[in-house]
């Protein structure tokens, strides 16, 4: 049977693909040029040179598929405008090296989930490579965290002597009441949120010690506050159970007050964490069994879902929120005429 080739356009969600990641890795380029610059560790120089070469490798090739829709690329961020490569370090070599895990992480579900919105053989293919390409990343950089005794494993348990089935309700309870222990998933997920949310705390300490903006400066200490309280909330459910918890990195801060980004790409950057800690925390929520665990990821979610919306009023009001590819606007349309 003869092959026919289809000109086919990128549909919304392989254009929304390629935006995000353009917009993730232009952030990216900014903040590992920075970091280079100033780590004086040497094996996680080579761990940012190789996450830098793949970021680099993916804006060449998003402008190709870009242009070939005559679809205008993003302005993104650049080392131009929202980076000084002259101000001293922010953090210390050992938090980028965990900064990188979770980054990791980021990038390993969003490919993933690109694959999964994808139709166009070019664009599964490219994003089924860039998948690749970030589990081997991940996987240098948790070989490095561990032979430099940096990474925090989720707590073990014991094994059961055989398997077992849930005959008891109160199986689901935890208002009132003995309650049962974690489970497995809801001990991984405890634990998986705290380490990213650790990250974001030391992040906005950074970011509010060398922003220009007071605005900006009260955003960040009011997230950090947040997510400080988060932390707490997710360890006290561990020490209940007398499991271990993730560190926290806040001495990782220098005492460094220039800023080495633009406000903009600060804010930004804080604003994706946040959206990706939605998601995060909703997919712990969905593991959880115990009534009182479940409820409490729900009044997170929103808690940090309010946080987020102002977040994205300031990046408006600055004039800093790019706007993603949109459907046409039909009445607005019509009535042009």
């Amino acid at each position: 049977m003869e092959d026919i080739n289809h000109n086919v356009s990128l549909s919304s969600g392989e254009l929304a693909n390629l935006w995000n990641q353009f917009m993730n890795d232009s952030l990216s380029i900014c903040v590992l040029t920075h970091a280079i610059n100033t780590v004086q560790d040497e094996d996680i120089k080579d761990i940012l040179q190789f996450a830098l070469s793949l970021a680099e490798h993916h804006i060449v090739k998003i402008k190709e598929f870009l242009k070939q829709e005559n679809y205008p690329s993003p302005k993104g961020f650049t080392i131009n405008q929202d980076i000084n490569l002259n101000a001293p370090p922010l953090f210390s070599d050992t938090f980028m090296l965990v900064y990188m895990h979770i980054m990791t992480l980021h990038g390993m579900t969003g490919y993933a989930g690109a694959v999964g919105t994808s139709v166009r053989a070019d664009q599964i293919t490219y994003f089924i490579e860039c998948n690749k390409e970030a589990m081997e990343l991940y996987e240098r950089t948790v070989h490095l965290m561990l032979k430099k005794g940096l990474y925090s494993r989720t707590p073990h348990i014991n094994s059961p002597e055989e398997a077992d089935f849930v005959h008891d309700k109160s199986y689901l309870t935890g208002w009132f009441g003995k309650k049962r222990p974690l489970n497995a998933m809801e001990i991984s997920g405890l634990s998986f949120n705290m380490q990213k949310t650790a990250v974001k705390i030391v992040l906005e300490i950074g970011f509010a010690q060398v922003c220009k903006s007071k605005e900006l400066q009260k955003y960040f200490n009011k997230g950090r506050d947040i997510c400080k309280k988060h932390f707490e909330t997710f360890r006290s459910f561990l020490i209940k159970d007398n499991l271990s918890s993730p560190n926290l990195w806040i001495s990782e801060v220098t005492n460094s007050t220039v800023p080495p980004f633009s406000d903009k790409l600060m804010l930004f950057h804080i604003e994706t964490l946040i959206s990706a800690a939605i998601g995060f925390y909703s997919a712990g929520l969905s593991v959880s069994q115990r009534r009182d665990l479940a409820l409490e990821y729900t009044g997170l979610v929103t808690e940090i879902g309010l946080y987020a919306e102002d977040g994205a009023q300031l990046l408006i009001k600055n004039g800093w929120l790019e706007r993603p590819p949109m459907a046409d606007d039909k009445d607005e349309l019509s009535n042009s005429k």
